[in-house]
């Protein structure tokens, strides 16, 4: 029986058991995905003998992706250039590593907004509202599907340039990027094709709950605005680009989809994300919202 895992500290709230345990029910595998806690301290030996467990690889996530992305043995190109690694597997005995964010990210847009990156859309750019880890894997994947340029808004400025000089060293093109105030938006970006907020403003329960992250004022109507957020499903941003007559669409459809390939490694079956999946977790969400 193949055992995969989700490991973090906490791990608590992770929705992936839920995830991949309906995928196993649902093509008749003999299987099981179960969560694995593990402190920063205990990472590193778990990481390193994962199979002692009886695991053939699992998903890892805060804090320790940049951890798992060091201790694997076989790291993919996509996680090598950001740095950081959610997914682990076994192959001829040595633990591999990619990161599928981005990939959920792009798969998520593909379903919900077809012709997001068509080549007029490339032009316009991007605006990416964030320079934390998320906003790493976003960059990467708007740079893989050829956006021409890309805006980082953030809170301090530093930060940003400092991610984008670290993802220079790691070899990613990065040219297309640039720094912006996340107050005094330039012109020139109200242009961008579509705006991803990677931060956890409007986030249930934190302290911007209420708040968007951005002023969509003055962007054109039709662009895009995707929230990787889920908690609530519509965020305040998300919100005010329905009202304002621009495309909205929510993160839960990310969360989905960068958990297809990690399960076709363990389990050996592709599997897809439905219509019933994506009301299972939404129900979940609402009921532990009621409780």
């Amino acid at each position: 029986m193949a055992k995969a895992f989700v490991t973090g500290w906490p791990v608590e709230h992770s929705l992936s058991p839920l995830i991949h345990n309906y995928w196993i029910k649902a093509h008749q595998l003999t299987g099981n995905y179960s969560k694995r806690p593990c402190a920063p301290q205990e990472f590193e030996h778990f990481a390193e003998n994962f199979s002692l467990e009886g695991f053939v690889g699992g998903n890892v996530t805060i804090p320790h992706k940049e951890a798992a992305c060091k201790l694997a043995k076989v790291v993919d190109e996509t996680a090598r250039q950001l740095g950081a690694a959610n997914t682990l597997w076994l192959h001829d005995n040595l633990v591999h590593a990619t990161n599928t964010d981005g990939y959920g990210f792009l798969s998520n847009l593909d379903e919900f907004a077809p012709g997001w990156d068509g080549e007029d859309k490339l032009v316009k750019g991007a605006l990416v509202v964030g320079a934390g880890g998320a906003a790493r894997a976003i960059i990467h994947a708007l740079v893989s599907r050829g956006f021409e340029k890309i805006w980082i808004a953030n809170r301090t400025i530093t930060r940003a340039n400092e991610l984008i000089a670290d993802l220079r060293t790691r070899g990613m093109t990065t040219g297309i990027c640039e720094t912006v105030g996340l107050n005094e938006l330039p012109e020139g970006v109200k242009s961008a094709a579509i705006i991803v907020n990677t931060t956890s403003v409007g986030m249930a329960g934190g302290a911007e709950e209420s708040q968007s992250p951005v002023s969509l004022d003055g962007f054109s109507k039709g662009s895009i605005v995707n929230d990787i957020v889920y908690t609530p499903l519509q965020t305040p941003i998300l919100l005010e680009a329905e009202h304002r007559g621009l495309l909205p669409v929510d993160g839960l459809g990310m969360l989905l989809h960068q958990a297809v390939p990690g399960f076709e490694k363990w389990f050996g079956v592709r599997p897809q994300v439905t219509a019933e999946l994506r009301n299972l977790i939404l129900d979940t969400l609402a009921s532990r919202a009621n409780s």
